[in-house]
């Protein structure tokens, strides 16, 4: 698995605040289109199976797409030096070219399941360098089925806390790793949890070189603030934050 150059990293380093405006996304069906090539980062969205008894179709790992994606993938463009591709992808993992991408990000995993052919592909990907960012999970039950297919995936390394002095944390913005971020509904009744899922964590799995292969934000909803950036209705503090922890997680899995 080739990854960029560590040069996008210094061309990150100083920049200003998230840019919060966006182009409209434009839902065209089902996203399994031919990938567009072109940039050296690629948004890619996993897809996965609810039930090990059917194939992967349309499900709760679409959530927010691809408005989210598209949304953040301006505000990369604007704010760093990363040569961002526009058109965001989707990958399974049984899919050829699932090798050939450095990050991706799968969206409310608290309902996934993984067959052991697909824990093993994960595995793998994982274990040759690739990066894993889990958003969009809330509450006990969701985080025993989350663990339920990650356990499957690494039955030997846990899941741990991340540490606020961690790399992730601070490879382009310096972030502090308290501020739940949340989905636009709970903002609208005045809250940040959804659920039982009062408080936010942010949790890994580190590879044997102590680099993070999994990044873990549960009780959070970042994809809702990039899908809803340019909505007065969503405050600006959580879709700048959820800016800089997206651009670290990007940048950190470019360049580790």
């Amino acid at each position: 698995m080739r990854k960029p150059a560590l040069s996008a990293l210094a061309a990150c380093l100083g920049l200003a605040l998230v840019w919060l405006g966006s182009s409209a996304g434009v839902w065209a069906g089902w996203p399994d289109h031919p990938q567009a090539a072109g940039g050296e980062f690629h948004f890619v969205r996993l897809a996965y199976r609810e039930s090990l008894y059917e194939p992967v179709g349309y499900g709760r790992w679409l959530t927010d797409w691809p408005d989210a994606e598209e949304h953040l993938l301006d505000g990369v463009r604007r704010l760093t030096l990363v040569d961002a591709a526009a058109e965001p992808r989707t990958v399974k993992l049984s899919d050829e070219g699932l090798f050939e991408q450095p990050w991706l990000y799968a969206v409310e995993v608290g309902s996934w399941s993984l067959d052991d052919a697909e824990a093993a592909r994960l595995r793998e990907y994982l274990l040759r360098g690739g990066f894993l960012m889990v958003d969009d999970f809330h509450g006990n039950r969701e985080w025993r089925r989350f663990v339920a297919g990650m356990s499957r995936v690494f039955p030997d390394r846990p899941i741990v806390d991340v540490a606020p002095e961690d790399p992730v944390f601070h490879v382009v913005y310096d972030v502090d790793a308290q501020t739940q971020i949340p989905g636009i509904s709970p903002v609208m009744n005045g809250v940040t949890h959804e659920r039982d899922g009062v408080r936010p964590y942010w949790r890994g799995i580190y590879d044997d070189d102590g680099h993070l292969m999994v990044m873990i934000n549960f009780n959070m909803d970042l994809g809702d603030a990039w899908e809803h950036a340019d909505e007065p209705i969503y405050p600006l503090h959580f879709t700048t934050l959820a800016y800089q922890y997206a651009i670290n997680y990007i940048v950190y899995a470019m360049t580790h």
